[in-house]
């Protein structure tokens, strides 16, 4: 029997966080749900059998934390509240939604989206050495820079190492103008971006030059002990196991290692393993090192990217 169900949203900045950009999240919803959801001003209408009404209203429920406040929704929050009615954690959601990371520069809250990213935050917080395996746009670089930057203002570590190899470091950068440095930055430039997020960029040239914050290719971490540091090793999957071998001896008294990859964007020639999956083979049940696996579930980018990455790990099954 089809019916419908109104929901007054108290403001306007409540309903355009509900609705999302394009009204996606409405879209989202619906397909989730079966129901039909319609936006008219603050009023929310919810139409369709008793049983798509009924899901819908209390998934909409489950992120008024979010809507209430005008905060940003992504298709990664629908589809964790999702999650949670369906294996009846909401009250892990609630604290989920409530435990804010960080505020970037411009006042945007940063916190987990998916329970993996939390597990992944809370391995970041309390181990020496934690590995972040899965597709592009789950959060792994990102969560990892934003865990590392808030332990870096609290004093708790004196200095942040970003690296990550750079696999066209040979011949083909070769042709490229300027020095290695400038050569490499290209490669570099995500981390970049995430740590202007959060500390202003013109206090950073001199952060770099006291070497308090240091983003380097790998290559420059041989022969080091990384003492004191937070150390974040990006695009992991492009080490050779030489390579990653090192990199792990890097890890110094009071220091903290992250190292974080997707196994299937590997730059590596084919005959070449990688240095990501051979030390997931040998360090499993090595104690004290955590594994946080990131599905095309986690992924909190576009949602168009969530279906991209599916219709790949579909296709390569």
């Amino acid at each position: 029997m089809a019916g419908a169900l109104t929901i007054q949203l108290p403001n306007i900045p409540s309903a355009i966080a509900l609705g999302g950009d394009g009204e996606e999240n409405l879209k989202i919803l619906s397909r989730q749900t079966g129901a039909t959801l319609v936006l008219r001003g603050q009023e929310l209408v919810i139409s369709g059998t008793v049983g798509q009404i009924d899901l819908a209203s209390r998934l909409v429920r489950s992120l008024e934390d979010l809507w209430i406040k005008g905060n940003t929704i992504s298709s990664a929050d629908i589809l964790t509240a999702r999650q949670a009615i369906d294996s009846d954690r909401q009250g892990e959601l609630q604290d989920l939604q409530r435990n804010v990371l960080a505020k970037s520069r411009r006042g945007e809250e940063v916190r987990a989206k998916t329970f993996r990213q939390r597990q992944y935050i809370d391995a970041l917080r309390r181990r020496d050495l934690t590995f972040g395996i899965g597709p592009a746009g789950t959060g792994k670089t990102y969560l990892a820079v934003v865990v590392a930057v808030q332990a870096l203002l609290a004093n708790q570590f004196e200095k942040l190492i970003l690296t990550r190899p750079a696999v066209e470091a040979g011949e083909k950068l070769g042709f490229l103008p300027g020095d290695l440095q400038q050569k490499v930055n290209p490669y570099l430039r995500p981390l970049y971006d995430a740590i202007y997020e959060f500390i202003d960029p013109e206090k950073v040239p001199s952060l770099m030059e006291r070497g308090v914050i240091e983003v380097a290719p790998l290559a420059y971490m041989r022969g080091r002990t990384l003492n004191n540091a937070f150390v974040i090793v990006d695009e992991a999957q492009n080490t050779t196991p030489a390579q990653m071998k090192m990199v792990l001896t890097r890890l110094g008294f009071r220091s903290r290692m992250v190292i974080t990859g997707d196994m299937t964007q590997t730059d590596l020639p084919l005959h070449q393993q990688s240095g990501l999956g051979v030390a997931l083979q040998i360090l499993k049940h090595v104690e004290g090192i955590a594994f946080c696996e990131f599905s095309q579930k986690d992924v909190v980018r576009h949602p168009l990217v969530q279906r991209i990455v599916a219709a790949y790990e579909q296709y390569e099954k």
